[in-house]
């Protein structure tokens, strides 16, 4: 089915810069930060904190009295009596995010939802589960963040071997792996030009630190200067495999933010609105346990046909590729060129911090069909579980 009231309010969206595992982010509460930039991007826009119904709240990486979720993030920006849902879905938080917004707006019960996603995977917790009949007392522990990219509790894998499995089954060789990656980098190169025009369409920068050591941060940081040869000379990551940190995307910390809303409020809070943003339909999907990658495809299919569209009618793709496979795969499955998936950046280049990324990714998506005078849009990005989400938007003017 179709939504047919589900609007974003084009132009009232944000994404920091995402900055590399352990750097200027690196020691930020993610939910304070987040509140921080959300702040002072309602401020700058003059949008009236009445102007929201709810708020819905991305978070997969747990911070200090992060168990508080949406209710906290509301009362820190000020949204006396506003409450809603913390989510956490690995990658697929923010289509999850916009997927149970929107249907909340397509029935009525709201009309305008500010949807968040932050995280921190710098530093993250280390966990300890007591257990009193263990040996000798002794409880068992986690690293949320590396334990989990390192083993799947069901495949029993690492992300990585993904990887690995899909670029053996698919015949995926390393070279094709960095060729991608070097057409990749250079296409995050064009979001650079003219003095980043094009991030500076949606990025807010960010103040961080006091006095002597007061910062701006006002562009992605940990983006590594990638050629052919550089990428040649890496040993994979795995014994006999094929992917190599400079075929993989990098852990990273920030945040992002836009609003849900029905065709009058977006049109209302809009910075341009001329411009429309609708809402076309979300997919979803899983694949063979140890594959994900290849779950984009089914995903942004499932996504399409409840669109009531195909790939041909696609005007402007993005994906969320940890992967360089990835997007081997997904061209090949949906035979739309490399070159016209991931115009100006993608995760695998700019970094991955779960939470925020996708709606970073999906207001690149939109800020790009814009530049082109509208059209249909694409988002589909893998997540833990061997899963995939998928968005449709349309925009027009």
């Amino acid at each position: 089915m179709t939504l047919q009231n589900t609007f974003f309010a084009y132009g009232n969206w944000w994404s920091t810069p995402f900055c590399r595992w352990q750097g200027s982010f690196g020691n930020e509460h993610s939910m304070k930060l987040a509140a921080k930039v959300a702040k002072s991007v309602l401020e700058k826009n003059e949008v009236p904190t009445q102007a929201f119904d709810s708020l819905v709240l991305g978070l997969s990486v747990p911070q200090t009295s992060s168990f508080y979720g949406a209710p906290w993030m509301a009362g820190m920006l000020g949204l006396k009596g506003v409450t809603g849902p913390t989510i956490a879905q690995a990658c697929a938080t923010s289509c999850r995010m916009i997927a149970n917004a929107a249907l909340e707006v397509e029935n009525g019960y709201r009309h305008c939802v500010l949807a968040i996603g932050c995280d921190r995977t710098s530093n993250g917790p280390h966990v300890y589960y007591p257990n009193p009949d263990g040996p000798g007392g002794l409880g068992s522990s986690e690293n949320p963040v590396m334990d989990n990219f390192n083993r799947d509790p069901h495949a029993g894998n690492a992300m990585i071997q993904t990887a690995e499995n899909v670029a053996k089954q698919e015949g995926i060789s390393r070279e094709s792996q960095e060729e991608m990656t070097l057409l990749r980098h250079a296409q995050y190169q064009k979001a650079l030009t003219d003095d980043r025009a094009f991030q500076r369409r949606y990025m807010a920068p960010v103040e961080i630190g006091r006095g002597r050591k007061a910062q701006t941060v006002d562009s992605d940081e940990g983006v590594f200067p990638t050629t052919a040869e550089g990428l040649a000379g890496l040993r994979p990551v795995l014994e006999k495999g094929s992917v190599t940190f400079g075929t993989q995307t990098h852990p990273a910390d920030g945040n992002a933010g836009l609003f849900i809303c029905s065709r009058d409020r977006a049109s209302e809070l809009s910075k341009d609105p001329s411009v429309q943003v609708q809402v076309l339909s979300y997919g979803e999907a899983r694949v063979k346990e140890g594959f994900m990658p290849m779950a984009v495809v089914p995903a942004a299919l499932d996504a399409l046909e409840r669109a009531g569209l195909e790939f041909a009618d696609v005007d402007v793709v993005k994906t969320h590729n940890p992967f360089a496979v990835n997007d081997i795969h997904f061209s090949k499955a949906s035979g739309i060129a490399p070159e016209k998936i991931n115009n100006f950046g993608s995760p695998l280049i700019y970094g991955h911090p779960q939470a925020p990324m996708g709606i970073r990714v999906i207001i690149e998506l939109c800020e790009e069909l814009a530049l082109r005078g509208g059209g249909i849009g694409l988002f589909s990005g893998c997540a833990a579980g061997d899963s995939a989400m998928a968005l449709v938007v349309r925009v027009s003017d």
